[in-house]
């Protein structure tokens, strides 16, 4: 990894990929034909980018069985226990309606409704991630969504993977589907003659997936767009080179365009971990991948202080910060922008990605700055609520009379006034 002295206007903005031409008009035509066609589209799509010729869409209870069954008990009772902590964490997070009523009798409140239905998109083959359905089903879960379907593309035998269906029946799923590409947010969207539509969409995708959610925002609602994971760990002279360069490549492992950043105080740390990284990409499953990404977008920064490092920090706006000092909790305070934070040497990024609780769906490309991790909240939405007295009314019906016609709407004072007097 590359060694450089820390200097303002540090990034780990990357282009963001919205696709070519010829892709977003393949997903156009897609999403105009399944709402044209239905089931019938759905099915012609997966035999041609899946090679699955299906005879039904729905996951039975039979195949959801007979995969709880081919994951070993050991496993299933992880997968238990990790729904367990990412229930309890987003259970935490829950928002009660609220009213409040004044002398007068006026009422004003707020109520929290949860949505009827989301869906889920889950990739396929290689990126099928059981952790993934738990931080995006579990939070509509708790939020109280009563429909939650789980959409994921079959492998060439019509099968979704068992670890992902095991994951799905823990979470409670209410219906799963084997569709998968552009295709499938549409039906989630628009519905078939099968697949009920949905209120929101959620998951990670390729990017016909991602092009697709776009298209379909303002129909229903979608969670983010979100890009290459990212990693950057604060360290000083305490921290472990060989549990820093692991970490980062935790994240590289990833995706080619993957970001892994060290800040350090510590030059000698710096060295010793751009050692240790080249050390451990040595016969790594997935080198190449891991490599291309330390080349390309993996840095090593070292800060003349600890406040310089804090404000780098604030800059990138990490999906992932690690703080590995002498005394990390003394630094959260100053830590302003960051996806998910962890303290100390024994919180590793994977501690979060898939048992402790917290949500792994988290704002990347410097998006920390406005925005935060899928949470109980994005299943929800909000009605206020108003009930004015007579006493009300007649104290403060001129004053919004007056505001009205300021703006030039008259018809909105006359609603008052008439409400004045009588």
């Amino acid at each position: 990894m590359r060694i450089e002295r820390l200097t303002k206007g540090l990034s780990l903005k990357r282009s963001v990929d919205s696709g070519t031409d010829e892709q977003r008009q393949i997903v156009k035509e897609i999403i105009a034909a399944v709402k044209r066609e239905g089931d019938s589209k759905l099915f012609e799509l997966t035999k041609k980018f899946d090679g699955a010729g299906l005879k039904q869409l729905k996951v039975t209870e039979d195949e959801i069985e007979e995969a709880m069954n081919s994951v070993t008990p050991e496993l299933i009772d992880i997968i238990r226990e990790a729904a367990a902590n990412i229930r309890d964490f987003h259970s935490r997070q829950l928002r009660n309606s609220w009213m409040t009523v004044d002398g007068s009798g006026s009422m004003l409140g707020q109520k929290v409704t949860a949505l009827d239905s989301v869906g889920v998109y889950v990739p396929g083959g290689k990126a099928a991630y059981p952790s993934s359905v738990l931080m995006n089903v579990i939070p509509a879960a708790v939020a109280g969504v009563s429909r939650i379907v789980m959409v994921s593309p079959p492998d060439r035998s019509g099968k979704l993977p068992d670890g992902v269906l095991a994951a799905a029946k823990i979470a409670g799923v209410s219906e799963i589907y084997k569709v998968g590409g552009a295709q499938a947010v549409a039906a989630l969207a628009y519905g078939t003659e099968t697949i009920q539509g949905v209120d929101k969409i959620t998951g990670p995708g390729n990017i016909f997936v991602a092009l697709a959610k776009r298209e379909v925002f303002g129909d229903v609602d979608i969670d983010m767009i979100a890009g290459p994971s990212e990693i950057a760990v604060l360290a000083d002279h305490t921290a472990s080179a060989e549990e820093v360069a692991a970490d980062l490549l935790s994240q590289a492992e990833h995706d080619e365009r993957a970001s892994s950043v060290l800040i350090t105080t510590s030059g000698e740390l710096a060295e010793d971990t751009a050692r240790e990284v080249e050390l451990q990409l040595k016969g790594l499953p997935k080198e190449a991948i891991a490599r291309a990404s330390v080349s390309e977008y993996g840095r090593i920064y070292v800060a003349d202080t600890l406040e310089e490092a804090i404000q780098a920090v604030n800059e990138i706006a990490p999906e992932h910060l690690e703080i590995m000092t002498e005394n990390p909790m003394e630094l959260l305070g100053k830590i302003r922008h960051a996806g998910a934070i962890f303290l100390g040497r024994c919180s590793s990024e994977p501690v979060g990605d898939y048992f402790a609780g917290p949500n792994h769906v988290l704002p990347t490309n410097g998006t920390a700055r406005f925005s935060s991790p899928l949470n109980v909240e994005d299943f929800q939405k909000k009605s206020s609520i108003i009930m004015y007295s007579r006493e009300a009314i007649e104290k403060n019906g001129a004053k919004i009379a007056a505001f009205a016609r300021l703006e030039g709407l008259e018809a909105h004072a006359r609603a008052v006034e008439t409400r004045l007097g009588k």
